[in-house]
């Protein structure tokens, strides 16, 4: 039987561009827009942008939340100390084995953002949700936001500019790995290509005219395959 594949709000846009589409971890995403190669360079020395919706954003919250991150991560959640503070870390099983790496925002008094792998969604969520037994606390998949992720030297200006003016101050004052939520959504400087940027979320009626506009900005389309050479550099 043919499976068919799950597309972002964005699969128009890469089709419309050109895009070479594949299967990734039962999503349609673009691989790249003609050359991975030259993608990955204008990265390195520009700005480019990748479609990454089909990662998982959950939310919790809850008197436990913390507590309940305390046990299922394996760095200290209480290293979070300013709202929008973000933490790499890893879900271990019992044994310490790893059992997916992820990043997770504080977004407030018992209240964190949870951003995890598309690859190994089903296992996460449910063992996110196994690991909530005995726990004050609710764990809220986010399915139909949209995530863009901006990288490269020019990456920062394009999306400041972008901003409304009452949104600009909270996120150009962003620090590396710390998130602000503003009006046009939720933007963390955070990235794993090696280079300054943002990563977006958005609500999905949001992301083509936030494309439109990066494409218009001079910011180049680029694919997963440029994205995982960058991130291996890195």
């Amino acid at each position: 039987m043919t499976q068919t594949l799950k597309k972002t709000v964005l699969n128009e846009a890469h089709k419309r561009a050109g895009a070479r589409l594949v299967d990734f971890s039962g999503w349609e995403m673009p691989l790249h827009y003609g050359s991975q190669v030259e993608e990955h360079h204008t990265i390195r020395q520009k700005a480019g942008m990748f479609d990454v919706s089909h990662m998982v954003v959950s939310d919790l919250h809850g008197a436990d939340a913390k507590r309940y991150l305390q046990q299922l991560l394996a760095n200290d959640v209480d290293r979070l100390q300013t709202v929008g503070k973000a933490l790499y870390s890893c879900m271990l099983n019992p044994q310490g084995g790893v059992i997916d790496d992820l990043i997770v925002y504080w977004l407030g008094e018992n209240n964190y953002r949870i951003v995890t792998n598309a690859g190994t969604r089903d296992g996460d969520l449910a063992w996110m949700q196994q690991q909530l037994a005995g726990f004050e606390a609710v764990l809220e998949e986010q399915p139909n936001l949209a995530m863009v992720a901006v990288q490269g030297p020019e990456a920062r200006t394009a999306v400041l500019n972008w901003l409304s003016k009452e949104s600009y101050p909270a996120v150009e004052a962003l620090e590396r790995f710390v998130a602000a939520t503003v009006k046009e959504g939720f933007f963390a400087r955070t990235g794993y290509t090696g280079e300054d940027g943002f990563e977006l979320v958005l609500a999905p009626e949001d992301a083509e005219p936030f494309w439109q506009a990066m494409i218009d900005a001079g910011v180049a389309p680029c694919g997963l395959g440029a994205r995982d050479t960058l991130r291996l550099e890195a």
